[in-house]
């Protein structure tokens, strides 16, 4: 009996090994934004050449100022995602994305998971980072995008209720895994078209959203926008993809 307990325990043991390992697999590999595309908007086709680079998660001390001065060397307008707890922390920065011409719209408050959310819970996620980014900047968000891609149908109609549109992203460069740029520059250039909006990220990494490392994320746009240019291709905000032009 010992014999046989022993092994259901390995047998066990080494399949929640493999299912783990499953899991990171598709964590890494897997874009989950293809699941939860329906109802938003993810790419914009029949615009050109035109695409939009977003960042997601910062603002961050160190590395949304790097992505800046990079994104101003290349004479290139993105669109950054915030989360209103990043804009408390550094205002100053939020100030200077929408200075230098940048988009900044809303990526929640503390970047939780919201498939479990009530509806007054989203609403308040979603205000409180309008009201952070407002004070801040004094810009209103119009655009939302979830935390990992997630939000069902009725989340979805929440949000619209709230007057939001949810973009999500058709071209994911999974930057927060930190793969090296000469794997992420290949990948992205291999599979871009246009309309894509392209998912970058500005603070984090794979164990949260502050710190990490960004150093890939700003080689890989520093090389990606050259060479895209030179293959006619422009960049624009989610706004301008969308010939949304906002109203003073």
């Amino acid at each position: 009996m010992k014999a046989v307990s022993k092994k259901s325990i390995k047998i066990t043991i080494i399949s929640l090994l493999a299912l783990v390992l499953v899991v990171l697999i598709l964590l890494v590999f897997f874009d989950e934004a293809i699941l939860t595309r329906k109802g938003t908007v993810y790419r914009v086709p029949a615009l050109g050449n035109a695409v939009a680079l977003t960042f997601d998660d910062g603002p961050s001390p160190v590395w949304t100022p790097k992505i800046l001065d990079e994104l101003k060397a290349l004479d290139v307008k993105a669109t950054f995602f915030v989360l209103g707890k990043h804009v408390n922390s550094y205002p100053e920065i939020a100030k200077r994305i929408v200075n230098e011409g940048h988009e900044i719209e809303n990526h929640t408050y503390n970047h939780h998971v919201l498939i479990r959310y009530s509806r007054n819970e989203l609403r308040k996620e979603i205000k409180d980072t309008e009201s952070v980014v407002r004070s801040v900047t004094g810009e209103t968000t119009k655009y939302f995008r979830p935390p990992r891609a997630w939000l069902v149908g009725r989340e979805k109609t929440w949000v619209e209720e709230m007057g939001y549109k949810v973009v999500l992203w058709s071209l994911n460069s999974k930057d927060w895994v930190t793969f090296d740029d000469k794997y992420t520059l290949p990948y992205l250039l291999h599979r871009i078209q246009p309309g894509d909006v392209i998912l970058f990220h500005d603070s984090g990494g794979v164990f949260g959203t502050e710190g990490g490392n960004r150093e890939e994320t700003v080689k890989t746009v520093s090389q990606l926008v050259p060479l895209l240019r030179a293959r006619g291709y422009r960049f624009v905000t989610v706004a301008e993809l969308l010939d949304d032009p906002r109203k003073p």
